[in-house]
């Protein structure tokens, strides 16, 4: 049994069932499961970290009859290139809690009792208002810990009388810790971290939805992605509503029609 080393540096023995299980969830085809399950058997060694698992699973993928089963088991990674800055994922929670039914604005300065307060994003549903942190890491080994909870409940009280804010939530592209998740529960704070509530996380959110974010596509390179996040195009969603919004990219016809078949498939 090999030991695998994980993207927080604890280990694990290596696990069948859970790459079977990243590669269901990322609904690539039946025919498809076992084969890659066999081909990361063959690169097994005592000590392989996680990332490189995930990297043999897409070295394999990349290799199937349908082109963009990549792109869908790409999510995680997808997620944490929507930085350096951590705007994009700001618009990226904006975007998917507006698929929900809220009404978002991002990057809003609030004034609090004390001091002003720069708030990642106020979203406004069933006449109740929420103040987001929406908490970025570029590693996939840190976790947001009771540190950042605690900041984000005390911005909350500052802002909460003056501007009539009901509810406060913390939502991270990473893990949580325990003592984040204690404590947000005690006070009544909703945190949606990766794999936070349990089947209710970030990433159940958008496999359930579908909203993937724009940096899965494979058929654009970084700086034409990088152009659409700077203009706020975050979702693929929002693409395949309005197919205009690709002019502000130089891309040919055929490229154009690639991206668009990769968002559908995607969607689909």
């Amino acid at each position: 049994m090999f030991t695998v080393i994980k993207a927080d540096k604890k280990t694990e023995p290596f696990s069948e069932e859970k790459v079977i299980a990243s590669i269901k969830r990322a609904r690539i085809p039946e025919t498809v499961q076992a084969d890659a399950l066999n081909h990361v058997k063959t690169k097994l060694y005592e000590g392989i970290t996680t990332q490189e698992i995930y990297h043999h699973i897409l070295e394999f993928l990349d290799k199937t009859p349908h082109q963009y089963n990549k792109s869908r088991y790409s999510l995680k990674e997808a997620i944490m290139t929507l930085g350096p800055s951590g705007y994009p994922f700001e618009d990226y929670v904006g975007k998917l809690l507006e698929e929900m039914g809220y009404k978002t604005r991002v990057r809003q300065i609030l004034n609090g009792r004390c001091v002003t307060h720069e708030i990642d994003v106020v979203a406004e549903k069933d006449n109740k208002t929420a103040i987001i942190e929406a908490k970025f890491h570029n590693s996939p080994g840190t976790r947001s810990d009771v540190h950042v909870a605690l900041y984000t409940q005390a911005r909350f009280e500052d802002v909460q009388v003056r501007n009539k804010i009901d509810e406060v939530w913390l939502v991270t592209n990473t893990k949580s810790t325990v003592d984040a998740n204690t404590y947000a529960q005690c006070i009544g704070m909703k945190v949606i971290s990766w794999d936070f509530p349990e089947r209710q996380g970030l990433r159940e959110m958008i496999e359930e939805t579908r909203l993937y974010p724009i940096t899965m596509l494979t058929s654009l390179s970084q700086s034409n992605k990088m152009t659409l996040l700077n203009n706020h195009i975050v979702l693929c969603k929002q693409i395949q509503k309005d197919n205009t919004l690709l002019t502000v990219l130089p891309l040919t016809k055929d490229e154009r029609d690639a991206l668009l078949a990769e968002i559908a498939f995607l969607s689909s």
